[in-house]
């Protein structure tokens, strides 16, 4: 079924900060899940790509906290991962219940050219703010976000 180009909900709706940013949130989940999906991956890829890169080799439950991601999705991505040679997975010397992941040079590659598709496609979920716009927006957001994970609430 084609998307409606018809408004969303009530007008009374429309003044509501929580309902836009929930509008908008749908728009470019689509765009940046679209420009991964022509880029055979997913949001989750990147994450896990991403975490290695920044914090090294890591077990699959670190990663998992990491990245926010529930022990079952951490299972699959890495999977994916795996058979794609982008991580490695092997048992962990000091403990041999447990795997630790290792990001390989391939993989390495592909978070690059993740993060340009990221970078790209910013370009398009947010084209109507310039860039103090999106500068101003980011802030706001990490704010936000920054209150909302407090966990001293």
């Amino acid at each position: 079924m084609p998307a409606i180009d018809a408004p969303t909900g009530p007008a009374r709706l429309e003044h509501l900060p929580s309902f836009l940013l929930s509008q908008a949130a749908l728009h470019i989940h689509r765009v940046v899940f679209d420009r991964l999906d022509a880029s055979d991956a997913r949001g989750h890829h990147y994450r896990v790509l991403a975490a290695l890169d920044e914090y090294g080799p890591s077990s699959q439950v670190d990663l998992g906290r990491r990245c926010g991601l529930d022990r079952s999705d951490v299972v699959s991505v890495v999977d994916a991962l795996v058979d794609r040679h982008f991580v490695e997975r092997a048992p962990d010397p000091s403990d041999r219940r447990r795997n630790i992941i290792s990001l390989t040079r391939r993989g390495r590659n592909r978070l690059f050219d993740l993060e340009l598709t990221l970078t790209a496609v910013q370009d398009v979920a947010f084209a109507p703010l310039d860039a103090d716009e999106r500068a101003q927006f980011t802030a706001m957001l990490t704010k936000l976000v920054g209150h909302h994970s407090r966990t001293d609430r």
